[in-house]
């Protein structure tokens, strides 16, 4: 997978604005970039976060509260503390801020649970391209995309997720240099289309794909890190 960024994006749902405000803003001490209007009564709030972005997606109606998902934690490297220091987040997801360094962690670290680790390995290192940092520990399951840290955890009876529209931690964002050939790259190893890539005005291109345990994966072709979105 060719990256247009090293970097992944994290998004997130919530039906409580305020309160995701001053969580991200104060308590992670991430600085704002701006928001876009998303469709379906949704608009999307941006973070950065070391190159990444956190996209917190706030929706007029009412959002499921106890949707499975796949994403279990995310952690923040931040000059702000000395040791791993947890965060109270408003819906419930784990965030810890580490000192930089921690475990690897350069930018930030993301948790996803799989039901089968040979088939999650296959998504994450054959089709998006990741590093396996192979430790020898079966419990120390970790790949490295650009410089973010994606550590998998083992739950055979993990329950596949089925909603990315519900509160909490919903999907992942890799920006690519062509969505099209890598959607198509990704689907024909066999993981499943969520969307055909589709044309954001002059924004973005985007598609979705799931991995094997359901989880939401944006693949994002962004006119500000490609340049000019080819004709459709």
């Amino acid at each position: 997978m060719r990256l247009a960024k090293p970097h992944v994006d994290v998004g997130f749902m919530t039906n409580d604005w305020e309160r995701a405000e001053r969580f991200w803003r104060d308590d992670a001490g991430l600085p704002f970039e701006e928001w876009i209007k998303v469709g379906g009564g949704v608009r999307q709030y941006r973070f950065g976060c070391h190159g990444s972005v956190v996209k917190v997606n706030h929706a007029r109606d009412p959002l499921a509260a106890d949707a499975p998902t796949v994403y279990r934690a995310l952690r923040i490297a931040s000059d702000r503390v000395t040791d791993p220091t947890p965060l109270d987040h408003p819906d419930g997801v784990p965030v810890t801020l580490v000192p930089p360094g921690h475990h690897d962690i350069v930018g930030i670290e993301i948790t996803v649970a799989t039901a089968d680790e040979e088939a999650a390995r296959r998504f994450w290192v054959d089709a998006l391209g990741a590093e396996d940092l192979a430790s020898g520990d079966p419990d120390d399951t970790r790949y490295r995309l650009g410089d973010t840290i994606i550590r998998c955890v083992h739950e055979p009876d993990l329950a596949p997720m089925t909603e990315r529209e519900a509160v909490g931690f919903r999907y992942l964002t890799v920006q690519v240099f062509d969505v099209d050939a890598e959607h198509a790259r990704i689907t024909g190893l066999g993981f499943r289309e969520e969307w055909a890539p589709i044309t954001l005005g002059t924004t973005a291109r985007v598609s979705f794909v799931r991995d094997p345990d359901g989880g939401f994966v944006e693949i994002s072709q962004r006119a500000s890190l490609t340049g000019p979105l080819p004709a459709r």
